[in-house]
This record gives C-alpha cells, structure tokens and sequence, in this order.
C-alpha cells in the first residue's frame, strides 16, 4: 500500500502545504491572503536548523568515511550471521543511539546499518535501514530530547512559555529518568527489536541490494609523492589537521565538562568535524570526503522551507484571532478528563507533528496551552510535557522529513521503509498509550 501510494518526500511536503490551505482558510476564518502571507512568512524560519540538519548529516557521513571509522564499523557490522540477527542488533543500537542524542542516533544508525547490508547477504535492505530509524521514535525521552530539557530550564522562560501554568524548571529527574518513561522507553526498545525481527520477509520476497553499489572509492589520506608546492604540502600537512582539531575538540571539553553545558546539537555537529579532521590525517582528505557526502544533504536543503512554511499556517493567527495549531489543541481539552488528558494530549500533538515535525515549533504550539488546561484538571506537569514529546515523537516513524538524513545515507526513497515504519508506528503507539494512561 504504503508503495502505491506514498510519494516522494517533496511531494508529501508539497500536499501537506495544501491541505494545511484547505483546512485553515475556513476553520480559522483566514483569508486567502492571510493565508498565504503566514506561510510565506515562515518559509525562512527555519534556516538556521536546515543548516543545523545539513552539517549533522555531512559532517557525520564524513567522520564515517573516515579509514579507521570504517575499519571498527566493518567489524561491528560483522557480529550479525543471521538476517533476523541483524535486524535485531541494528533496531537495538539505533535506539540506544538516539536516546544518547538524536543527531548521533539518525547518522550512526543509517550507517551501521549500510555496512551490515554490504557484508550479509540475504538481509533485507529496506527493513535494515527501516530499523535503523525506528529507533528514532525514543529520542523525545532521551537526553537530547528538547521538550523536557525546556522544562528543566530558566524558570522565567518556563513561565512565559506556559502562560504562568509552571513558576519553576522540572528537573529531568521527573521527565526523562522518571520511572514511568523509562519503563516505556525500554518497551519500546524491545518491542521494536521483536517487531522488526518478525517482519523479515521469506524467500523470494526479500529486497537485497548490490553491495558494490553502496560501497565508495576510497579517498587519499597520505602526503602525495609529487607534493612540491608550499600550497600542496600546507594541503597535506597533518600538523594543521590536528592543530584545528584540538583548538575544537579543547573547546567541547570546557563547554561539557568545566561549564556543564548539555550534549546538544550543535557540539555533536562540532564532535564529528573535528573527530572527522584527524581521522582523515590531512586537510585535502576531509575537503574531498566532506565534499563527497555533501550531495546527500540535498533533500535537507530543499525540503526544510516547506515545511517551515506548513508550520507557519498552523501556527499562524489572522484578524479572527483563531489559529489552528490551538484549535487543535483546544479541541483535545474539551474532551479530557484529569485520566485521559495525557492520553489526549498525546495524540493531538502526533497530529500536529506531521505538519510541524520540530520539537521547537510543538512546544511553541501546545505548551501555552496544555499546561495551563493539564493544571486546571490537576494533572502533573511532568506528565503533560511527556505526553507533548511522546507525541512529538511518535509520528515521526510515518513523517519523512526525519527519514530525509538516513535514506540519503542508505540511497533509498520513502516508500521503500514506510511500510514497515506504520506497523511500527502502531505497535509504539500502543505502548505509549498504555503507559501514559498508567502514568496518572
């Protein structure tokens, strides 16, 4: 089915646009021209992060192409002997990825998976690389996941964000090492591991692929003989590889360890540049495999406007004072009790995600809204905001624009892993349902 019928990526975006249109216009009483100036005018809000999303992908595909990453890769991706095996050790290191961090988890499990594809035969590509991002779906609750480290911040952010509903940060205590995430963060894990094992395909219906076609020509990382030039020694000159190399990776340990700064983004982006400069040994190397990998970020660059654009028509309020991300969010608190207001909540922002799959532009979204509602029932905020990241995470696994970083790496569209990412959008929906109405 999802074969059929599952455009390409930039399609689904160019749908989402539309539909987005058709709904708001009449719902949220905005004209036509309102209409398109809120999407107009979000276009560019997200440039910073396509960015962000562009050098993650890069910058991670070339610290892998990296001789020495790919010696332990290969040696890793050797473990599986069996179809299933691999399926099994690619669901579970994926998902243990991006519960360190999201960025990490999305490169480094499409690359595993890749290698294992090149050395096992009779394992099914589009499953392999379908587990690879299924693990994405446990990033919410991990310790990059943005939401609830937006709760444990600067109390007076907090408090303008959420309308007054929290006067303090909720420690991560409450959020993502709570009893009850962790409880569903390991079912889902194993879930996924199970799940993904079973949908294996028998005999004739196995998808292989080539592995000579995933494999690269190596890059020269040594001093070529015929350097004679000061430019070409300067070029190949592993002095100035590690010179830079340790100004950056010097800067990380004060920003983690001395000042106590998270593991965000934006240093797991500075971790693979600068691991990736001295991995390659001279600066010609990692500008030619750097450049190699950059072809891959062309769904990113392309894609990311669009969906900026959808967020602002959700997000967007005309003369009639109606926007239809509240609208959406309103109509889950009319019909909640204190017991199924998590569940509601949870649901609803899994709506809104597939128009505006950005942790940011949720929390935007819901929390001046669900906090102060979840208070009003007597609903622990903690749970409110895990119900919102929950969300925010869930329908991910049948949204594109996330898949977009792990198929440029693996080389395959959409539809090729949506299949399998449904039933397993189904089977965690499950779970999180379940565990959220144990919560309260």
């Amino acid at each position: 089915m999802v074969q059929k019928y599952l455009p390409e990526p930039f399609i689904f975006a160019i749908l989402l646009t539309v539909i987005a249109f058709v709904i708001a216009i009449p719902i949220c009483k905005q004209t036509p021209i309102e209409a398109i100036e809120h999407w107009g005018n979000g276009v560019w809000s997200l440039l910073s992060f396509a960015m962000q999303m562009a050098l993650v992908l890069v910058c991670g595909s070339t610290l892998a192409e990296a001789p020495a990453v790919k010696k332990g890769i290969s040696l890793l991706a050797s473990i599986p002997k069996t179809p299933t095996a691999a399926i099994a050790i690619v669901s579970v290191v994926s998902a243990l990825s991006c519960w360190i961090n999201w960025g990490f988890g999305l490169i480094v499990g499409a690359i595993f998976a890749k290698e294992i594809a090149c050395k096992l035969r009779g394992v099914d590509y589009r499953l392999l690389i379908s587990s690879a991002y299924s693990g994405f779906v446990v990033w919410h609750s991990g310790l990059s996941g943005s939401i609830p480290l937006s709760m444990a911040t600067d109390s007076q952010a907090l408090c303008n964000v959420t309308h007054g509903a929290l006067t303090s940060p909720i420690p991560i205590s409450e959020t993502i090492f709570s009893s009850n995430s962790i409880i569903i963060t390991i079912a889902i894990i194993v879930a996924l591991t199970v799940i993904n094992t079973f949908m294996h395909p028998k005999g004739e219906k196995v998808v292989t692929i080539n592995p000579e076609l995933l494999k690269d020509e190596d890059l020269p990382t040594s001093t070529p003989t015929n350097a004679t030039t000061p430019a070409e020694h300067m070029e190949n000159s592993k002095i100035l590889s590690w010179v830079i190399a340790i100004l950056g990776l010097c800067y990380l340990f004060i920003h983690i360890f001395i000042r106590g700064n998270s593991l965000e983004l934006n240093t797991v982006i500075m971790l693979f540049l600068f691991l990736g400069i001295i991995l390659h040994k001279t600066p010609i190397a990692y500008v030619k495999a750097f450049t190699k990998s950059s072809t891959s970020a062309a769904g990113i660059l392309l894609q990311f406007p669009f969906y900026a654009g959808i967020m602002g028509i959700i997000m967007g309020t005309g003369q009639s004072g109606i926007c239809l991300g509240n609208l959406i969010s309103n109509a889950c608190i009319d019909m909640s009790t204190p017991q199924t207001f998590p569940l509601l909540t949870f649901l609803s922002a899994g709506l809104i995600n597939i128009f505006i799959p950005s942790g940011g532009g949720q929390w935007a979204i819901q929390a001046p809204i669900m906090f102060p509602a979840g208070a009003n029932l007597g609903v622990d905020p903690a749970i409110t905001g895990m119900a919102i990241a929950w969300g925010d995470a869930w329908t991910n696994l049948i949204q594109p624009f996330w898949a977009i970083p792990a198929l440029a790496i693996a080389k395959l569209n959409a539809k090729d892993i949506m299949g399998f990412c449904l039933i397993n959008l189904i089977t965690t929906g499950i779970i999180i349902c379940l565990g959220l109405l144990f919560w309260v």
